[in-house]
């Protein structure tokens, strides 16, 4: 049980008042977990070619296949379990959400605080160079760059990067712009300590709130934007079957009644982003008290 008169335990005890926050909080940790298993309590693996059979393919709910287990959720257009592929999309999604998240948290970060402590023409530079990054939106940015570098984790995880990280310079920016006037910085500075340890151990934990509320926000948004550019066909390839490749896959066969294709992966793609947001917005509410109801 954590102690509640220490920081994480008193955030813990006002956090847990929102009933909400708990519940969002507990299907984003059941569905990462769900992701991390999913090699363990998937009926089938749908990386698996060998055990795909077209004979199964576009069956509905409930389904025996030829495997012979039954398909709770249906099978896709390649004969592949609904449930393991959802599974294993979950596991997808959360990877490469929070790869594109942190790299663009560690890039942003660093970006907006140097130019905020060092000032002047290195400052002028990197900010207008990220304003004109946030003059575009994120998916034009990350449908050119993956239509550039190609399909693959890492090309995806590079694209989302690079639209994504402008968020984090600006936000540390901000705060490390109204700290860096502060007499405590003045104060460190003024003894022999170096820049380096100034930045790391003094400035930067008094950025990390707005930090940490952009982060949530923005893995929430790279998963949806993974989510996007797979729909469009611009993600994965076909061989790692991601939430909107799934989505994809089903919509030629929606106007046939073969709704559930695509119906499922949407509802746990939509399940998991509303989650994480909620989870952001009471974390978002915790760090400025001014939004506190």
């Amino acid at each position: 049980m954590k102690n509640a008169s220490s920081p994480l335990g008193r955030f813990w005890q006002e956090y847990r008042e929102n009933k909400i926050a708990v519940v969002a909080l507990a299907v984003v940790v059941l569905m990462i977990l769900m992701a991390l298993f999913a090699a363990v309590i998937s009926p089938q693996n749908p990386y698996d070619l060998a055990n795909l059979s077209l004979m199964d393919s576009r069956r509905p709910p409930g389904f025996v296949g030829s495997g012979g287990y039954t398909h709770i959720l249906g099978t896709d257009p390649q004969g592949r379990d609904l449930l393991s592929a959802i599974f294993y999309g979950l596991r997808i999604s959360i990877q490469i959400g929070l790869a594109a998240g942190l790299v663009s948290l560690s890039i942003g970060t660093a970006l907006g605080i140097l130019a905020a402590y060092l000032g002047g023409r290195v400052e002028t530079l990197i900010m207008r160079l990220v304003d004109l990054q946030l003059s575009f939106p994120a998916i034009l940015l990350a449908l050119v760059i993956v239509a550039m570098l190609g399909q693959g984790k890492a090309q995806l995880i590079g694209a989302l990067v690079a639209a994504q990280y402008a968020y984090f310079a600006r936000t540390a920016y901000g705060a490390a712009k109204a700290e860096r006037g502060k007499d405590y910085i003045e104060a460190a500075l003024a003894t022999p300590l170096s820049a380096r340890l100034v930045v790391w151990r003094h400035m930067l934990p008094n950025c990390a709130p707005p930090l940490i509320v952009v982060a949530t926000v923005q893995i929430a948004n790279s998963i949806s934007l993974e989510a996007t550019l797979s729909f469009l066909g611009l993600g994965l390839p076909v061989t790692e079957p991601s939430l909107g490749m799934l989505i994809s896959n089903g919509f030629p066969y929606m106007m046939s009644g073969r709704y559930w294709i695509s119906v499922y992966p949407g509802v746990a793609l939509i399940i998991l982003i509303v989650a994480i947001n909620i989870v952001g917005d009471q974390v978002r509410d915790q760090f400025n008290p001014r939004l506190r109801k």
